[in-house]
């Protein structure tokens, strides 16, 4: 890789836990930009718009703004527009989300006849997720439309432990309406190439810290950017073990992560 100019950094379980920062992350990711290092937080959350994560790490003692977030629901956003202009989406999702939708026109569960969907948007699970919900997406797939989702995380972990997530809901629409969904957050390149546009560096000039080593990790990897697993969050050896690859580094914790750079930009020096 090219000198470390800047760093991806995951939020959940990376840098907070249920949004509580976990041990030396808050003073790790001071000493980064302090490096003069770039920094964009890229996450699958879901529930929350980038404005609301911005004030919830501030209060928690990060120095981040909302121009530092790139969130799946923004970039559904951006793919909606490129990719199917003007459709009408039925979205399932867990959390009001919609300042970071734009101009994506969301039909009512009521409507139908011409307003009927021409994309199902599925976001991030959660109590909406019932039986009723998922059978309403069912039907519009069944129908033709488009099937889109910010993510295929299966689990994440909160202060009560790992959770269900999108991902166990995600595999049963695609098989029961035999389509493949749309991936427009991480693990899918379009997202990191997001992400490098947004901080404006190249593949090789940047990192990205995760505890998904699939989803955050590995799939930054095959985009070029070098992959820094940590052992915190979701983090399962495990799933560490029965990985697609190896991460190109591990760590314990994000609070481990400047003298990890600072070896890597030593290296690139010399």
């Amino acid at each position: 890789m090219g000198s470390v100019r800047a760093v991806l950094i995951d939020i959940d379980g990376v840098l907070t836990v249920s949004w509580q920062p976990l041990p030396g992350a808050v003073e790790a990711l001071r000493e980064i930009r302090a490096a003069g290092l770039g920094v964009v937080l890229v996450t699958n959350t879901t529930s929350r718009t980038r404005a609301s994560i911005a004030r919830t790490l501030t209060d928690a003692g990060f120095a981040v703004s909302a121009e530092d977030i790139l969130t799946a629901p923004a970039v559904t956003a951006a793919y909606l527009a490129e990719h199917c202009p003007g459709a009408r989406c039925a979205l399932l999702n867990s959390g009001d989300i919609a300042e970071d939708l734009g101009e994506v026109t969301v039909v009512g569960e009521d409507e139908g006849g011409d307003t009927a969907p021409d994309v199902v948007v599925v976001g991030g699970a959660g109590p909406e997720f019932g039986y009723a919900a998922l059978n309403r997406a069912f039907g519009h797939l069944q129908r033709g439309a488009r099937l889109v989702a910010m993510h295929r995380n299966l689990y994440w972990r909160t202060d009560e432990g790992l959770q269900l997530d999108t991902g166990a809901f995600l595999v049963g629409l695609e098989k029961a309406a035999r389509v493949e969904a749309e991936i427009t957050g991480k693990p899918s390149a379009a997202f990191f190439e997001a992400a490098l546009a947004h901080v404006g560096v190249g593949a090789d000039e940047a990192v990205m810290v995760g505890d998904d080593i699939e989803s955050d990790v590995l799939a930054a990897q095959r985009a070029g950017v070098t992959g820094v697993l940590v052992r915190t969050g979701k983090y399962l050896p495990q799933t560490h073990r029965a990985a697609s690859g190896t991460p190109d580094h591990v760590i314990d914790s994000f609070a481990d992560l400047p003298a990890l750079l600072g070896e890597l930009r030593g290296s690139a020096q010399r």
